[in-house]
Order: structure tokens, then sequence, then C-alpha cells
């Protein structure tokens, strides 16, 4: 089953004057140290599409919920809304898919709530999508212009995305990238039954297995370390290989 072709670096699509909107999901579960400062990132990027932040809360310990609904009263209006989500803790899956299911955009893209990624990228990851060359998009570390980071999280990825090539007979280069942009239709009709940080290889599996196109494109990463708040661990490399597994083969 082939899905996948590379998308250039051509952003023009994306800027050009439209009247769609980009929902961008932000799960954050204990971000109070990075979340506003990921939020001004995310408002700031130039683009001619609305755009509508659902930020969810997944029971955070912190202060998260409350810097968010700050900012929120700070900058929420003109091509921005903003939506504030809190919900007692059940990991980023549930997060996710709480975000998806409220979104109302015509595109959908899942945003991390620390500082690895740039939101900059996205007028690059909309272009295959605007120019109606491709249903999803993901955004691929792997050829971007940036250091993978920690060996082991390096080498978990790539071992994710080569059974994924093999399962489903894809190309994709990053499947456990956060940069996972949709048709809003499409991901908001898509069951999807994650709790964690399987929510990649599910969605992923059933993408694939639709003979959707998946279009990526190399994006800038700026990795942090468990001591910095990665939340993500080797056994949650193992749950996404089971993951693969059980898609590949369940109806």
């Amino acid at each position: 089953m082939k899905s996948q072709t590379a998308a250039g670096d051509s952003t023009q699509v994306a800027l050009l004057p439209r009247t769609e909107t980009l929902s961008v999901v932000i799960p954050a579960y204990n971000e109070e140290p990075t979340l506003a400062t990921v939020l001004d990132k995310v408002a700031a990027v130039k683009m001619a599409l609305n755009m509508e932040l659902l930020i969810v809360d997944d029971g955070s310990k912190d202060r998260t919920a409350e810097v968010a609904r700050e900012w929120a009263a700070r900058h929420a209006g003109g091509r921005i809304s903003v939506k504030v989500i809190s919900k007692e803790n059940g990991g980023k899956g549930t997060a996710v898919r709480r975000g998806i299911e409220e979104s109302t955009g015509e595109y959908v893209i899942i945003q991390d709530a620390d500082l690895e990624y740039d939101p900059n990228d996205y007028p690059k990851l909309l272009e295959p999508i605007l120019a109606g060359d491709a249903e999803v998009v993901y955004g691929s570390r792997i050829t971007g212009p940036d250091k993978p980071g920690s060996l082991k999280f390096y080498l978990g990825g790539r071992l994710v995305t080569l059974a994924t090539n093999l399962l489903y007979w894809s190309h994709l280069t990053d499947e456990p990238t956060c940069y996972k942009l949709f048709r809003g239709e499409l991901i908001r009709g898509m069951p999807l039954e994650c709790t964690g940080f399987e929510f990649c290889p599910e969605v992923t599996a059933k993408v694939l297995k639709r003979g959707l196109r998946i279009a990526e494109v190399p994006i800038r990463y700026f990795p942090r370390s468990i001591a910095e708040g990665k939340k993500i661990r080797s056994w949650d490399g193992v749950l996404a290989l089971y993951e693969l597994l059980k898609w590949r083969f369940r109806r």
C-alpha cells in the first residue's frame, strides 16, 4: 500500500488569503514552565488561515490550567479563538482525542506543550493539504536540519518507523513525530481508542489502512531530556510496536 510523497519547501499556498481555520490541539500535563511560550509561538505564526487553539489540560498538578486561561484571556480575538478544556488525568491520547472532538477547523494539527517543535513550520506542513496533494501530512525530524537528540529515543523512533513501513508497505521517515496534520472531517470521523502515547501508531495505522496519502515535510526539532520534562519512556516504544501489530490485523 503506497501512501507517501515528499513535500517541497514552498509555503506560498499557506500564505495566500483564505477563510479556512487551522485547529491546533495542544495536550498539556504539568507544562507550566513552557506552555505560555509555546502559545506565544503558535499565535505568532504568519499564515493567512484563521486559528483555533484547543488547550487540553490533562489533570495537571501544577498551574498549567491557570496559565492557559490567563493566556486565553489576554489573546483571544481576531483571527485566533482559544478554548481551554480541563479534564481528569487520563493520558496524552485522551487529551488529544478530546481536543480533536471539540475542534471545528477544516484542518487539525497536534502541538506539544513543550518547546521541542517549532510552530513556524505550520505553513510548510499545510502546503501539501492546501494544494490538494495529501489528506495527511507528517513533519519529519529525520529529514529536518537539527540533531535527533538522545540516541535511545532516536533509535526507538527509527525502529517504530521501520516496523510501520514493513507492516503497512509505507515509506515514512518519522512515524512518531508530534506534528501530524489532518483534514478536520477526516480525523474527527476516525474512531480512536488511544489513551496514552499510542495515539501516534493508532492513527498512523488507520490512515494507512484506508489507503490515504501521507506527505512528509522536514521540520525543526529541539529535543528536551527527561530531566527537562520529557514524558515518553522506552516502554512506550514497545507499546507502539504492539499497537502497530494490533491494528494491522484488526478490522
